[in-house]
């Protein structure tokens, strides 16, 4: 009795044990902790969601839901942002669990992926701020049997192809087109291409995630890339550019010079990594030193006696766009410590408590810097700053051979994408069409042609209008991306005129149709909210607001919670999700507040450049700031109107050379003007307070020489404030020479000496790799200077490579060039070695490379690789050259 009892309990022993291991493999969270705290942040979630319970969580009550898609649901729905919860239902995220499980379960490596890398960087259905679709869906049927039997590298590096044969990069507006809307288009800015990238190696069941720098610092642009889990190690890519190997792309070179690289991860995360930001909901980790050299940023915060000061806010700032941008935030602690990992660069730190701020310069070899709250607002007066970039550095060079295939590759991915492009509409089919429905050719060609692979979306949209005089207004409001991408119902739902509108209709369709008509408010996706308010809007509302807007402003105030730290991901939740969740962040309160009013035939707007948002005010035609803040208050008007320095050796523009900033709350916040400020002289209308108005000017080697005015502006004052470019000192020299004697062959079959190409001045020279994004930049820039490059004279070449030609490349499409712009083929390289040899860099493939040779062949100006402005460049170094000659 007593052996068969130790046994029994042996036996039991070992049954529990099966029993536990089993349960366990069922768990999709498998640490009992973590899992109760995702239980935990979940049910705070469902209570926020009240409004939308049965769209988001009836999937849950399914009795065959497994216990691991439901804890899987669990962590999505614990951490998702206030956009999600307001705009997608509970099919679409169970959908994205089974498409995610589905390929960790096809593919070989999914048995290999921890949980937490699967978590995080695999299950997540979001990238960063695009519009969300079923692309993990689609993506996963058309590369599935295209990766299956390969290894995760190759998967990695094929999948990029094919994402290059669906998409390419061309700049566009700052809304992110979700990624099945950017396959329909073909094309997209960095953001865009990340964003699809990232879902398409996802949809394989391969960890990614979008890095980007916030801003570089060494030239007025951002980047934005993917990195890839491979075996236990995350690698780059550039996005949809594809190259043979991993850790290769053409910002190489650029990321060595970043002082941040970030990437925001979806839910509580436990990763190694260094964590710039880190709340209940999401972190955003710094990846910089995965690319280049750190160092450790330390300040300490303290006040006019000297003591720490904990609790304040520092910002850590770098020059881009003219202005201070923060790629950091942090709190100091009760030592009054922050401190952040960041580059080799110069590092502008501001601190503040409340409405005392301080600031200072941090350099790489300045040691923990010290920041004394002791300014407040008030007091006009200059200050000068130069703010230096990282140096350059050396890159990994690929073989020629594998450079050679890849860009086979790549010709043959750009015919099978042009042949997907070559399906749209032509222009011929367009006007058919035009007549056939009595709309204008002209108008409705130009339409189509915006619209891309959504022509056909269009075209049923306009037929429908047909006869609707409010057609044309209506389109021209929106923006050329909203053609791409907005289905033909979604338009018809806003274009419904009321003849009921108070004055009957306006005189101007132009602005009946912009601020009443138009769906477009913000960067938002365009959906169908118009008609859901008219449902939904009792009639003496309606008639209460129209003739009282402060009765639209009580209803949002009263209804909708405002919450900015929990849409972390700042994508706009749409306004009837704004109306059932009734949580909201300030800016999609704001386009809720919008939609609202246009739903009631008020003309409504959000400011362009305050953000703020806005009604006609009927008795004096002037548009009217909304306050839904207790305490907040319309300030009296001032006019400031900006003019240009004589001797400025480039029009200042801004973003580009200067921009105004009002002081808020500590800190100064920058203004967008630029759509008001195209060219100087400028009169912008401003609230009184106290502005800072910063004016840069840019090195050869990425530094910047900065002025900062600062001024208090009263009610109904006029300033005229004029914009002087800083000089650049001791920033120019002879880099090396090249024979100037050096005879070319031109396109057209001529041969000319560089001699005789400077035409007496001077010679730009620029190697172009013409289909990728840095070289499109500057074939960008160029024309914002055109004018100033034909008046001086000189000779600008463009030379592509014989290797970097492909059959589809046509020099005539860059339009906006300089007249004395030449084209040549550089073949075997024979130019480019001889320009690099006198600078004696090993060049490879950094394209673009552009030099500015003196009449006698000296190098008095070099850049390489990815660099924004250098036209503006190229042009100070024009300037300083005569000057030297005088």
């Amino acid at each position: 009795m007593k052996r068969i009892s130790i046994y029994s309990i042996i036996l039991f022993s070992i049954l529990i044990f099966i029993s536990a291991c089993s349960e366990s493999n069922l768990h999709f969270l498998k640490d009992e902790k973590y899992r109760k705290e995702v239980h935990e942040q979940f049910l705070k979630r469902k209570e926020l969601a009240a409004g939308r319970s049965e769209q988001l969580f009836s999937v849950l009550d399914r009795p065959d839901l497994p216990v691991e898609k439901r804890e899987a649901l669990e962590f999505l729905y614990a951490y998702m942002p206030l956009s999600d919860l307001a705009d997608y239902d509970g099919d679409f995220f169970l959908g994205q669990v089974d498409a995610a499980f589905n390929a960790r379960d096809y593919f070989d490596w999914g048995k290999k992926i921890p949980d937490d890398i699967f978590r995080h960087f695999v299950l997540v259905y979001r990238v960063n701020n695009e519009n969300l679709d079923t692309a993990r869906q689609v993506f996963f049927e058309e590369l599935k049997d295209r990766v299956k039997n390969l290894t995760m590298e190759q998967a990695v590096l094929e999948v990029n192809h094919w994402c290059h044969e669906k998409v390419t990069y061309r700049g566009t507006d700052g809304r992110t087109s979700s990624p099945l809307a950017l396959a329909k288009t073909s094309w997209g800015r960095c953001g865009e291409e990340s964003t699809f990238t990232t879902a398409a190696l996802r949809a394989v069941g391969i960890p990614a995630r979008q890095c980007y720098t916030p801003r570089w610092v060494h030239t007025d642009d951002n980047h934005a890339w993917v990195e890839a889990w491979v075996d236990g190690k995350w690698h780059y890519i550039g996005a949809c550019e594809p190259e043979p190997e991993l850790d290769v792309a053409w910002f190489s070179a650029p990321v060595k010079r970043a002082m941040m690289v970030h990437t925001n991860v979806f839910g509580l995360y436990n990763g190694p990594e260094e964590k710039n930001v880190q709340t209940g909901l999401y972190s955003v980790i710094n990846l910089l030193g995965n690319y280049t050299a750190t160092r450790d940023v330390k300040v300490k915060v303290v006040d006019e006696a000297g003591k720490p000061v904990p609790g304040a806010t520092v910002n850590f700032n770098v020059y881009n766009y003219a202005e201070f941008y923060p790629v950091a935030k942090s709190i100091t602690k009760e030592d009054g410590s922050a401190s952040i990992v960041s580059g080799m660069g110069d590092i502008l730190v501001w601190a503040n408590k409340d409405d005392i701020y301080g600031y200072a310069k941090s350099t790489p070899d300045g040691g923990e810097l010290t920041v004394t709250l002791k300014e407040k607002q008030g007091g006009e007066f200059e200050e000068s700053i130069i703010m230096e970039a990282p140096a350059e550095q050396s890159v990994k060079e690929l073989s020629a051979e594998k450079i050679a295939g890849n860009a086979k590759r790549l010709a043959h991915e750009d015919s099978i994408r042009n042949g997907y492009m070559n399906t749209f509409i032509n222009e011929a089919d367009a006007r058919k069409f035009a007549g056939e429905n009595n709309l204008n050719a002209d108008k409705t060609w130009e339409y189509l042609s915006k619209s891309q692979g959504n022509w056909q979306e269009i075209s049923v949209f306009l037929k429908s209008q047909n006869g609707n005089g409010y057609l044309y207004p209506f389109i021209e409001s929106l923006k050329d991306k909203d053609l791409r991408d907005t289905p033909a119902g979604y338009l018809s739902d806003h274009l419904i005129v009321n003849g009921s509108w108070p004055g009957g209709i306006p005189d101007f369709h132009k602005r009946y149709a912009q601020y009443i008509l138009s769906p477009r408010i913000g960067l938002e996706l365009i959906r169908p909210w118009r008609g859901y308010f008219k449902k939904v809007l009792t009639e003496d509302f309606i008639n209460k607001s129209r003739s009282d807007i402060q009765t639209v402003v009580d209803f949002v105030r009263t209804n909708i919670k405002v919450d900015d730290e929990q849409n972390y991901f700042k994508c706009p939740v749409s306004p009837q999700g704004v109306y059932e969740l009734k949580v909201s962040d300030k800016h999609s309160r704001d386009i809720f507040f919008v939609a609202l009013c246009r739903s009631m035939d008020i003309l409504t707007r959000i400011d362009p450049a305050t953000s703020r948002p806005q009604y006609l005010r009927a008795e004096d035609n002037l548009w009217t700031d909304v306050f839904f803040e207790e305490q907040a208050a319309e300030k009296p008007k001032a006019t400031i109107t900006f003019t240009s320095a004589k001797d400025n050796i480039v029009k200042p523009g801004y973003y580009t050379h200067f921009t105004i900033a009002r002081f808020d709350n500590g800190n100064f916040v920058t203004f967008d003007y630029e759509n008001e400020i195209k060219s100087l002289p400028a009169k912008i209308s401003v609230d009184e307070g106290y502005y800072r108005i910063m004016t840069g000017s840019r090195g050869n080697d990425g530094s910047v020489t900065i002025d900062t005015r600062y001024i208090e502006v009263k009610g109904k004052e006029s300033r005229s404030i004029e914009i002087k470019l800083p000089k650049v000192e001791g920033r120019i020299q002879v880099q090396g020479i090249v024979d100037p004697n050096t005879i070319v062959t031109l396109n057209d079959g001529s041969k000319k000496t560089l001699k005789e190409l400077t035409n007496k001045k001077g010679l730009v020279i620029c190697f172009a790799d013409p289909d990728k994004e840095p070289t499109k930049h500057i074939l960008q820039d160029l024309p914002a200077v055109q004018q100033a490059i034909e008046d001086w004279n000189g000779g600008l070449l463009f030379a592509v490579p014989d290797d970097k030609l492909s059959k589809a490349f046509d020099a005539s499409v860059f339009k906006g060039l300089p007249k004395q712009s030449l084209w040549m083929t550089d073949n075997n390289r024979v130019l480019l070695n001889a320009v690099a040899g006198a600078l004696q860099i090993d060049f490879s493939n950094n394209f673009p490379l552009t030099v500015y040779l003196s009449t006698n062949g000296g190098i008095l100006y070099s850049s390489q690789g990815y660099r924004i402005g250098i036209g503006e460049n190229i042009l100070k170094t024009i300037e300083e050259e005569k000057a030297t000659k005088k």
